[in-house]
Parts: structure tokens; C-alpha cells; sequence
């Protein structure tokens, strides 16, 4: 037993974070470009890049972000790369952040074109997320005293105002709030008192009252009910909004019951958000009545709110009026299987369902089914199939496979953390197997799957032209199979994901010690997984 521990003592010193592997780069550079090419806030401000250009791009950021990790582990003192790793994705972060507000390259004979665009946009979330005083408001605004501006969109995230600077605010945006149809002001009180941020937001919404917006971003100002009806004279007056987020905002029972009520007309909504607030059945059930209200939805998000079955039943139910659909996502609630099975009503209705994102919902083998056996029917030009984290066994797969092998427009399928086993990725395989010329990426990921399944899986998406990433992390594989699957990715061993987390012996680690080396030598791949733009 000593000399096993002295063995392990070994093994721990030796890991190294540094450099990572080939894989871990390629991997990096993908998560990257599709960062570059997700539809977001950044990206209505600076526009989109091209999957050519953001994919360029990546490239010369995970070069330069790992020649200043390099640099860095060079003269690192405890030399174990731990530091580096953070150089690494810090790097990646502050130079993705730079692209993003580069924008796409403007060609010649769109100058003029983009050059009068941007002249209806004021924004002054550039630079670092600070606050704002009356002095730097009366330089920072000045361009909306100029008059005959043509400003019809603005947007003050990113600087957090005090009273001071919000009474000089006030006259420029009464100036122009009848020229404005898209308002962002998101994470724009950060820090400040709740007395003084209730002020703020009062006043912004009593000068912004009557305006006719198509667009409405009032994310990340931690709201609740106070800072809801604090809003209320501009709400009140919104009869045209097109897209309404308040993600991130506190929203309560009582704050989305407070929505609910201060909205009059809802019936041109097309994006609703709510991601990440504690809202709960009954706030969910508030919500339920905007989108009873909301029939042009195309695109809703109420993921990560702490739904249960009742809320989500009520959601599903509204939702049946929103036959427009495209883009639906629930994740990360706590529906169960009696919401999974009401929500199937409602997908049945979607033809235009595009994207649909339900992992971590329990919905187990019942809901899953459901839903399945549901959209087997419908949607089809879905997309994305994002059903991970649910319980879902090899008794659904044939469901499952059913509803695959229907959708020839898919190109993301994510079934990880389930129970799938050798059994259900087989018949997930086959179900891939033709007409998914589109398909370019795979999830299953932590499912039981031993050499069989994985094998089969692998030589299906190797043969797909255009697909980029085969995930079977986190599985049971023998070593023999390990082998097997990268010869078979041999000539592209970028679109095979890494399999670090794979255990051939087919059993989890119950040992401390071998738990703690296993995270060890997995905290690169940790630390660059959930990669995100921030904002320097």
C-alpha cells in the first residue's frame, strides 16, 4: 500500500499542463470560430463575421495567445504550467473580444453603405466596464447634441450610471427618443446603491416613455420587481417591441408578474429571453401569459430559471400559440417527465423549428420519448437536437434514432451525459448513416459506450464531408478501440475530440487519490472548455 501511494506521489508530480497537445490546440480554435460566428449582442453592435474570415481569425488568435503562454511558462518558477494555461485563455479571451469589435472585413464597394449604417448607431459600451460621472456623460454624449443626428439605435452597456451622470443623459435622450427604435441599456447601473440604481432607471424611463422600439435590452442590471416597475413608464408605452431581453435580471415571481402586467401588447414579439433568473413555477406561469400573448415568437429562451413541472407545463401550453417557432430553449430547468410529455403537444406544432435546445431537464425515458416520437413529425429543417444531461437510456434510442434519421438539415446533435450505452449509439449511428450531408457536429459523450458502439459511430461521421467534431469523451472504450477509432480519423484527426476522460476499464474512479490526479491532468482542458469573450 505505501509504496502504491509513493508510486501515485510520482505520477502526481510528473503532470505537466504545459504545452497542450496538438488536439487541445485544434480544439481551442474551434471553439473559438464558433464563438466568432454566434449571432449575440457584440454582434448586433459590430456585425458578424463570415465562418472564413472568424475561422482565419481563431487560427492567428490561438497562435498568439499560445506564443504569450509559452513566453510565460518559459520563466514560470514552479514550471508546472498551471499559469500558462491561464495566459492562454486569457489571451484568447481579450483577443477574440478585440476581433468581435474589429467587425468583418468591409469590402470597397460596401463603404458607403456601412459607413451610413453606422451613423445610426451610438454606443459607448467599448472599452472597460466602469462607471460614468457627470463630466465624462457631458463628453461621452456629445455626439447627440449635434443636430439632425440620424441616431436610431443606442446603446449605454458596459458603463454604470450614477444620478449625476443620468441627469445629463436625460435632455440628449429626449432629443432623439422619437428617432429611436432599439434601445440597449444592459448592465448599465453595475455597483451603484439600489436606491440610487432605482433613481437611474426611473429617469431613463420616464425621458424614454413613448418611444416606438423594436428592440429592448434591459439584461444584467439584477432588476427583481423594484427595478421591473422602475421601467414601467417605458414599458407601458411599448406597443411595437419586435425583441425583448431581460436576461440575467433578478426576475422573480412578482418581477415577471410585474412584465407581465406593464407590457400592453406583445402581438409583434418575435425574440423573448429570460435566461438565468430565479423566476421559478409561478413566475414561469407569469411568463406564460406574454406568450400566450406573443403569436410571431420565433425565438424563445427561459433556460437555467428554476422552472419545475407546473411552470413548465404552462409554458408548454402558451407556447402551442407560437406556431412561428424556430428557435426553442428550455435548458437547464426542472421539468421532469409530466412537462417533457406537454411540451411534445406543443413541438408537434412547430414546422419552422429550427434549433431546439432541452438538456437538463429530467426528462428521463418517458419525456424523452415524447419529444422524440414528436418531432419525428414535425420540424423539419431542424438544425440543432440538444437533448443532453437527461436520463435517457437504450430503451428510447429506437425513438430517438427514428427522429435522427428525419432530419436531413441537421447539423449539431448533442445526447451527452445520458445512458445511451453501446446499444443506443449503434442505433443513433445507423440512424446518421444517410442523408446528413450537413451534419458537422456529434455529442455523446459520458453515455457507457464501449468499443462497439464508438466504433460504429466513428465510422459513419468520418465519411460526412464537412464535419468537424465527433465528441466520445468520458465513455468506456477498450485501448483496442481507442486504436481502433483513431485510425480510422487518421487523415483528420482534428474532427475527433480528445479522450482524455475515457475509461477503458469501464468503472468510475472511487479512489481520492486517482480522482485528484485525474482533475489534475485534466485542468487545461477544464480551463479552455467554457471559453468566453470578456469584456477587458
Amino acid at each position: 500500500m505505501e509504496s502504491g501511494t509513493q508510486a501515485f506521489q510520482q505520477r502526481s508530480l510528473s503532470v505537466k499542463l504545459w504545452p497542450p497537445s496538438h488536439g487541445t490546440r485544434l480544439m481551442l480554435v474551434e471553439r473559438m470560430t464558433k464563438n466568432l460566428t454566434t449571432p449575440s449582442i457584440f454582434s448586433r453592435k459590430y456585425g458578424l463575421l463570415s465562418n472564413e474570415e472568424a475561422e482565419e481569425d481563431a487560427k492567428k488568435i490561438e497562435e498568439l495567445a499560445f506564443a504569450a503562454a509559452d513566453q510565460h511558462y518559459k520563466k514560470e518558477p514552479d514550471g508546472d504550467g498551471s499559469s500558462a494555461v491561464q495566459v492562454y485563455a486569457k489571451e484568447s479571451s481579450r483577443l477574440m473580444l478585440e476581433a468581435i469589435k474589429r467587425g468583418p472585413t468591409v469590402k470597397d464597394e460596401e463603404i458607403a453603405d456601412k459607413t451610413s449604417i453606422h451613423e445610426t448607431v451610438f454606443d459607448i459600451s467599448g472599452g472597460r466596464r466602469a462607471f460614468i460621472d457627470a463630466e465624462e456623460a457631458e463628453e461621452i454624449l456629445k455626439p447627440l447634441r449635434e443636430p439632425g443626428n440620424s441616431y436610431t439605435k443606442i446603446c449605454f452597456s458596459n458603463r454604470s450610471f450614477g444620478l449625476d451622470a443620468a441627469n445629463v443623459a436625460a435632455p440628449l435622450l429626449s432629443s432623439v427618443k422619437q428617432q429611436l427604435t432599439e434601445v440597449d441599456l444592459s448592465d448599465f447601473i453595475a455597483g451603484r446603491p439600489e436606491s440610487e440604481a432605482l433613481e437611474v432607471m426611473n429617469l431613463f424611463s420616464s425621458v424614454l416613455e413613448g418611444c416606438q422600439l423594436r428592440y429592448l435590452n434591459l439584461s444584467n442590471n439584477a432588476l427583481g420587481e423594484k427595478g421591473v416597475r422602475a421601467f414601467g413608464a417605458l414599458l407601458k408605452s411599448q406597443n411595437n417591441l419586435e425583441e425583448l431581453y431581460l436576461i440575467n435580471d433578478g426576475i422573480s415571481e412578482e418581477a415577471a408578474q410585474a412584465v407581465s402586467e406593464l407590457i400592453p401588447s406583445t402581438k409583434k414579439l418575435k425574440v423573448l429571453h429570460f435566461h438565468n433568473n430565479m423566476t421559478g413555477d409561478e413566475g414561469a406561469i407569469a411568463i406564460s401569459d406574454i406568450v400566450k400573448r406573443s403569436p410571431a415568437l420565433e425565438d424563445f429562451r427561459c433556460s437555467s430559471t428554476r422552472v419545475g413541472t407546473d411552470g413548465g407545463v404552462a409554458l408548454a401550453e402558451a407556447l402551442k400559440t407560437c406556431t412561428r417557432l424556430k428557435k426553442l430553449d428550455l435548458r437547464d430547468n426542472m421539468f421532469g417527465v409530466g412537462a417533457g410529455v406537454a411540451l411534445s403537444k406543443a413541438l408537434s406544432l412547430f414546422a419552422g423549428l429550427t434549433e431546439v435546445y432541452l438538456s437538463y431537464l429530467n426528462l428521463e425515458d418517458d419525456g424523452a420519448e415524447a419529444l422524440a416520437n414528436a418531432l419525428k413529425e414535425s420540424a423539419p429543417s431542424l438544425e440543432v437536437l440538444d437533448m443532453a444531461g437527461n436520463d435517457i437510456t437504450a430503451k428510447v434510442a429506437a425513438s430517438l434514432a427514428a427522429c435522427i434519421a428525419s432530419k436531413q438539415f441537421l447539423s449539431k446533435l448533442n445526447l451527452a451525459e445520458n445512458e445511451l450505452k453501446d446499444e443506443g449509439a449503434i442505433l443513433i449511428g445507423k440512424s446518421l448513416g444517410e442523408g446528413h450531408g450537413q451534419l458537422n457536429e456529434v455529442d455523446m459523450s459520458t453515455n457507457a459506450i464501449r468499443r462497439a458502439g464508438a466504433r460504429l459511430l466513428a465510422q459513419v461521421v468520418v465519411k460526412i464531408p464537412g464535419f468537424k467534431l465527433l465528441n466520445i469523451n468520458g465513455n468506456f472504450i477498450s485501448d483496442e478501440g481507442i486504436d481502433e477509432i483513431k485510425e480510422l480519423f487518421k487523415s483528420s484527426p482534428d474532427m475527433l475530440g480528445s479522450l482524455e476522460d475515457n475509461d477503458p476499464e469501464g468503472e468510475d474512479y472511487e479512489d481520492e487519490d486517482e480522482d485528484e490526479e485525474n482533475a489534475e491532468g485534466n485542468e487545461l482542458e477544464s480551463k479552455l472548455k467554457d471559453l468566453k469573450i470578456e469584456q477587458g
